[in-house]
């Protein structure tokens, strides 16, 4: 249920009613944000999904829940007729189901590798203690083995995104209707 006034012949659309009558700047802004992170991410898919899911589960937007960046980022964050587009879905194998199945548990699943395993507890942590995380030495030890400065900058700012917008979601109940089959190619109706 909208924690707003959502006219009821725009129900089906609750997060691109708001978008475009309310705070129009700011949601323009986080809409800009979300595209970003579909766009130019160099995380590979699979570390990206699995920091994203592990978001999603903690934040507990349905939409997110049920979002696979596979199937749903080319609707939402394709600009059509751009050659030279990126969009986080080359970036390596797309997970299946059983991944996605398993990123609550990833502490004793066996299908993720190292780096998997260390973005996912990235966007857990960074979603459920975040000041314990940035104190964490052991941690980052492991992280600045494993992942590049660039790649744990770009996995802060995603997961930013996804804390975030994803919690705006939830909070406001925009997250009763799947936006990625209204959205079509306008990032502005909605922020997975």
């Amino acid at each position: 249920m909208a924690r707003i006034t959502i006219p009821e012949d725009q129900q089906g659309n609750p997060f691109g009613f708001a978008a475009s009558n309310y705070a129009v700047p700011i949601v323009s802004a986080s809409a800009a944000f979300a595209a970003a992170v579909y766009r130019e991410s160099a995380l590979s898919l699979r570390e990206f999904e699995g920091a994203r899911m592990r978001t999603a589960q903690i934040n507990g937007c349905m939409v997110c829940k049920d979002f696979r960046a596979e199937r749903d980022a080319p609707v939402l964050y394709s600009v059509a007729g751009d050659p030279n587009q990126n969009l986080v879905t080359t970036n390596g194998p797309a997970p299946d189901e059983a991944y996605y199945a398993a990123i609550e548990n990833w502490r004793t699943a066996t299908l993720f590798t190292d780096r998997e395993r260390l973005a996912i507890e990235f966007a857990e942590r960074f979603g459920t203690e975040p000041q314990a995380l940035a104190t964490d030495e052991d941690f980052w030890a492991r992280m600045n083995a494993a992942f590049t400065d660039a790649e744990i900058v770009d996995l802060a700012h995603c997961t930013a995104a996804w804390v975030g917008l994803g919690r705006v979601a939830h909070v406001l109940g925009f997250d009763t209707v799947c936006l990625a089959g209204l959205a079509g190619n306008d990032p502005q109706k909605a922020a997975a």
